[in-house]
């Protein structure tokens, strides 16, 4: 079987299948979802629509975006609000002097960001892979695709459930959330509108974020929350507050007051009783982020010499889907489903 299991990573990684899934292949109930981290960022640069769509095409249930606000207003789709890494703002001169240094959530970024542009301008500008030097392949996209907005995702998300016969359902994360209301550009309501003007139901759309305050606005909307986790710290919203008393079963049953969803990293999740514990809360668990490269793998799973090397990531998935989780957030929905398959 690990024979097996390797020659079918080695194949996808040369050749990935771009076939549509079926209807009956969505995940039956019980089953975890896989979740498209920022599209299929593992194979076409994140946030695109090319990204999204190859995700749902390989299998992905749910695609993920991150919402970050324009100068105007109106939420788009990038992994930071600093977009030189992700798109090619850098090459245009006539936005040279756009270039500034800000201090985001209490640290120093220096670059241009998209509340300093329009829409019509962030428009003009196109995507990029964010890690070249990881995944040079993805580079060859570089580019071709424009940045979209938060309702541009939806309509995608609803062409493609059309298309393969089944719910896709957008997962978006607020970004900075407590930044943005600082400067006078709250990402809550904006979110809310979209949900509302497009009747997004709990099985067209999941809210996440790293903040609570951020989470408790978007109550009422009748969609999920996801209360994301991270492995030091806490939530920017409340200093004083750590991740790790969050994951806690006293923290859980606070979470499960206002969330039904919590996403660690996958590092909290091995060798620990989470799932357990937040399936006692009542929450669902889906941890992050999922990739087939060395770098990125526990070292049993890892393969070859080079960090950028696909290793065994049937068997991390295998392992995670043993202990019960409800989803996974991955960078390769492709290969979550076939190890879900397994």
């Amino acid at each position: 079987m690990h024979l097996r299991r390797r020659s079918l990573l080695l194949a996808a990684a040369a050749t990935p299948a771009v076939a549509a899934v079926p209807a009956h292949a969505a995940p039956a109930e019980g089953r975890p979802v896989v979740i498209g981290h920022r599209g299929a960022a593992g194979w076409r640069p994140e946030h695109t629509a090319a990204s999204y769509t190859y995700a749902v095409q390989t299998g992905a249930d749910w695609i993920e975006p991150d919402l970050v606000p324009t100068k105007d207003h109106v939420l788009v789709v990038r992994h930071e609000n600093e977009i030189s890494q992700t798109t090619d703002v850098a090459r245009h001169p006539e936005f040279a002097d756009r270039r500034t240094t800000k201090t985001v959530d209490g640290r120093a970024v220096t670059g241009w960001f998209t509340e300093d542009f329009t829409l019509a301008e962030l428009k003009t500008l196109r995507a990029v892979e964010r890690l070249p030097q990881v995944r040079n392949r993805n580079t060859v996209f570089d580019g071709r695709e424009e940045v979209m907005t938060f309702q541009e995702v939806v309509e995608l998300a609803r062409r493609l459930s059309r298309t393969h016969g089944r719910t896709i359902a957008v997962f978006p994360e607020t970004k900075h959330p407590t930044y943005f209301r600082s400067i006078g550009l709250p990402l809550e309501p904006k979110l809310a509108a979209t949900i509302r003007r497009n009747r997004l139901g709990r099985r067209e759309c999941v809210v996440q974020s790293f903040e609570p305050t951020s989470l408790k606005r978007m109550t009422g909307l009748g969609v999920p929350l996801w209360q994301a986790l991270g492995t030091t710290g806490g939530p920017y919203d409340l200093p004083g507050r750590t991740y790790q008393e969050m994951m806690t079963p006293a923290g859980l049953a606070q979470i499960a007051e206002y969330a039904d969803w919590i996403g660690p990293d996958k590092s909290s999740v091995a060798a620990t009783p989470l799932v357990a514990d937040a399936h006692a809360a009542g929450l669902r668990i889906g941890p992050y982020t999922f990739r087939a490269e060395n770098q990125f793998l526990p070292a049993e799973f890892r393969r070859g010499s080079g960090a950028n090397d696909f290793g065994d990531a049937f068997a991390e998935y295998a392992l995670y889907y043993r202990m019960g989780v409800d989803a996974v957030v991955t960078d390769f929905p492709d290969l979550a489903v076939m190890a879900r398959r397994s």
